[in-house]
């Protein structure tokens, strides 16, 4: 497919049609995999980026944010890091690529990459709607990841944590996981820049989580401070399955992470808890949809936000109730710390309710930290500096400390008190 760029396309954009053009001869895939890379590009060559018109991105302008595209990247080692708890299981992907040779005992891990190959990859693939430029970009360059099965009744005895590591340049990477019935797991999904080199990543997580499972589910972004992440995660929720979904945004330029949830189970429970820590003159957007498709089905938002510099924020919450779906509980909270008279934070929750019989609500704070509680610790002689970044660490470790495993509530207030150290 020779796609030729024209006048209306922005740099971003004609570099991202190059980069098609210069790669799909080397990226994994049958022809049905080819066909429908070759597709996702060509609705992305059509629609273009999307910008503000375009409302899930309406405070997202990936047109005009996304100004460059770095090139493909050279190797960035081939060891996996140190795991966040010293316990963990690791499967890493070091600069888009998987370890062939990568096992977790008890479970099926497979490369993305023989998916990809013998074509069936296909049928989760392909873009979400019309809007989903992650969805296009991501089925247009993915070469790899992990595939994982987890067999019913597994109960893990310390978390899995799936690193990907880059070092610059482009990685665009892929993750289904299935969840058998009855299984408890904990699962860190950790990405995160070894060098200031800027990049472009891309990332999608599918995730089935089956009948009675309790799932407690870790995104930790530490991208670099010139990278651009497209993150993507899917979830289908099922019969008393319990989701706890933990999103720490600590690191990245330009970030947009989307969450896709479907509630499909009755007595499926949701706990979303989410982190955005910006600085500099970063942007990070967190998209929130989810569907609550059957009846007696619960789920609880909390998304606490801290803005410094020049940074901007986004969070966008649509909670969609479907005719079906009588009592469903769902609430949504966004609360956001303000740390800078040219910090800036959007925030638009939504409710779509077509049940009749719901507890459905939502509420957003944005403020800056409390002059009371600011004065009562300068009072007993904290110096203020060290008094504002006691409570702001306060102000979002409370969501850290609702996990239950000691080892890794300390070592994710330890990346909050590194970053606000760094920033504040």
């Amino acid at each position: 497919m020779n796609m030729q760029t024209t006048g209306r396309l922005t740099a971003a954009e004609a570099a991202l049609i190059e980069a098609f053009n210069q790669q799909i001869g080397e990226l994994p895939g049958n022809g049905a995999v080819t066909a429908l890379r070759d597709r996702l590009l060509d609705d992305l060559k059509k629609a273009g980026l999307p910008t503000r018109r375009i409302e899930a991105w309406h405070y997202t302008d990936l047109k005009n944010l996304l100004r460059t595209i770095p090139s493909q990247a050279g190797d960035a080692g081939s060891e996996a890091l140190e795991p966040l708890v010293a316990d963990a299981t690791v499967l890493a992907v070091i600069q888009g690529h998987s370890n062939q040779k990568a096992v977790a005992d008890g479970l099926g891990v497979s490369a993305y990459s023989e998916y990809l190959i013998n074509g069936s990859a296909a049928d989760g693939l392909d873009a979400l709607g019309s809007d989903d430029a992650v969805g296009r970009i991501n089925g247009s360059f993915v070469r790899d990841g992990y595939v994982v099965d987890v067999p019913a009744e597994t109960e893990f005895e310390s978390p899995l944590e799936i690193q990907f590591i880059h070092s610059g340049g482009q990685a665009h990477t892929r993750l289904p996981v299935s969840f058998g019935a009855g299984v408890k797991a904990t699962v860190i999904e950790r990405h995160l820049s070894v060098t200031g080199d800027a990049a472009l990543v891309s990332h999608v997580s599918d995730i089935t989580v089956g009948e009675g499972t309790e799932l407690t589910w870790i995104i930790l972004q530490q991208q670099g401070a010139e990278d651009t992440h497209l993150g993507q995660i899917r979830i289908d929720l099922g019969a008393d399955a319990k989701l706890r979904l933990f999103v720490i945004n600590a690191g990245g330029k330009l970030v947009r992470q989307e969450l896709h949830i479907k509630v499909t189970g009755e007595g499926a429970d949701l706990t979303l808890r989410g982190i955005n820590l910006l600085g500099a003159d970063s942007h990070t957007d967190v998209t929130m949809v989810l569907g609550h498709d059957v009846p007696h089905t619960g789920s609880t938002e909390v998304i606490r936000n801290v803005v410094f510099d020049r940074a901007k924020g986004v969070f966008q919450g649509m909670i969609r109730v479907a005719p079906d779906a009588q009592k469903t509980d769902a609430k949504m909270a966004c609360n956001t710390l303000l740390m800078s008279d040219d910090a800036e934070f959007s925030v638009k929750p939504e409710l779509e309710i077509f049940a009749d019989d719901v507890q459905c609500g939502h509420g957003a704070t944005v403020t800056d930290i409390d002059a009371n509680h600011l004065y009562y610790m300068m009072a007993r002689g904290i110096p203020e500096n060290k008094a504002r970044a006691m409570l702001v660490n306060a102000f979002v470790a409370e969501i850290v400390e609702e996990l239950d495993d000691e080892a890794l509530v300390e070592a994710l207030e330890g990346v909050i008190s590194a970053w606000l150290e760094k920033h504040a």
